[in-house]
């Protein structure tokens, strides 16, 4: 009788609801929608609850559905969504509530809450941070299922709130489709060089993320003055205009450093895949506070680039120290620089060589198909556990 259950149960059209702030941009926006395109296309509804943005259009064009409601704001008027949101999960007939940012997952929990218990879907959560311990933080341990990004995210789960039963490690993927070497045309390389100005016959080396501390330009670019090999160029891939304050703090370690002539700020990219390509190596130099996961670290290995990141957080799971990259301390630009001299120090093919084995590793573990399998089946398996 539990075989033709499970069986039944496996083969049934699911309704997910996914709740976050707003689909802008950002890890746990892709990560949003990478779960809500795979569960259409095997047949799933799937319904995405947020504060609307950019990537709104491209949801609705993978055949989700999207509900615009403000329930990121950290503000009373949220409260206003706690009715709405419990008479949507009822006329939408929702099976799994899947919440995955603080601010809406309080909201969702308190609809949640007020439904009767026999129309109540499985509530989930998935820790993409680090997040601080206190009360606001805990609503994201509520889940029956509470999904961590990373092994170092279970550790923080376990360690800090004491959660030790149903806390499943899904680590992100990398989009096959999108980082794909093979796509990325040679005009395309040299627009985006000629774009930036970059210098063809000089080592690139990249450093990708928003200019926040937390990512750690300036430990890189500290690293960069103490280089014993200067046959490069480095570019700072990011929005300056998003923390001027602490952009204006870069440019003032340039000049200090002497280094105007090597480091670019080259602003937002949005072709990733192609400025991992146009790179020789790629820093992930995240110092104050760990990385959950690190996703720049995946999609440049996929793209067959060394990686040099801090040795902490998610990257220890995903950098293999001297094969397909190096690890280095955190907020120590002298071991960084030791790492950057050692891979300039690599001929060409040798690069090539941990880039390929880095390409490898990504296509065993970490692909979005791999996690966005993961995601459906714990969906499954916490419905057939409701019963």
């Amino acid at each position: 009788m539990n075989d033709i259950k499970s069986t039944a149960e496996s083969q049934r059209q699911i309704t997910v609801m996914q709740m976050l702030p707003e689909l802008d941009g950002g890890g746990v926006e892709r990560g949003t929608l990478e779960v809500a395109r795979y569960l259409v296309k095997h047949g799933h509804r799937s319904l995405v609850v947020s504060g609307g943005g950019r990537l709104v259009s491209q949801l609705e064009s993978e055949g989700s559905i999207h509900i615009r409601m403000e329930t990121g704001q950290k503000s009373p008027s949220s409260l206003k969504h706690i009715l709405p949101l419990r008479r949507l999960m009822q006329q939408e007939h929702v099976d799994i509530l899947h919440l995955r940012s603080r601010m809406p997952a309080w909201i969702g929990y308190l609809a949640w809450k007020m439904l009767p218990k026999h129309q109540r879907p499985v509530l989930m959560t998935t820790f993409h941070g680090l997040y601080s311990v206190n009360a606001y933080s805990a609503i994201m341990t509520k889940g029956a299922a509470v999904i961590a990004v990373s092994d170092a995210v279970k550790s923080h789960i376990r360690e800090r709130y004491g959660r030790t039963d149903n806390v499943i490690t899904i680590h992100r993927g990398v989009d096959g489709e999108t980082f794909a070497p093979e796509k990325i045309s040679s005009n395309q390389l040299e627009m985006m060089r000629e774009q930036w100005g970059l210098d063809g016959d000089k080592i690139c080396i990249m450093l990708p993320g928003r200019f926040t501390r937390w990512k750690g330009q300036e430990v890189f670019l500290k690293s960069l003055g103490v280089l014993k090999n200067t046959n490069y160029q480095a570019i700072l891939v990011g929005d300056p205009q998003e923390h001027q304050s602490y952009a204006a703090e870069l440019e003032r370690i340039i000049q200090s450093n002497n280094l105007q002539d090597k480091v670019k700020m080259v602003g937002h990219c949005a072709d990733m895949a192609t400025a991992y390509l146009l790179s020789d190596i790629v820093v992930s130099a995240s110092s104050s506070q760990p990385e959950a996961f690190g996703r720049v670290s995946i999609e440049a290995m996929a793209m067959g680039k060394p990686v040099i990141a801090t040795a902490h957080g998610g990257s220890l799971e995903t950098v293999v120290d001297g094969e397909t990259g190096w690890l280095v301390k955190p907020g120590d630009a002298d071991d960084m620089a030791q790492a950057i001299d050692k891979a300039l120090s690599l001929s060409p093919d040798e690069r090539a060589a941990m880039g390929r084995r880095g390409y490898q590793r990504v296509m065993t573990s970490f692909t979005t198909e791999a996690m966005c399998s993961a995601t459906l089946s714990l969906y499954r398996k916490m419905l057939l556990e409701k019963g």
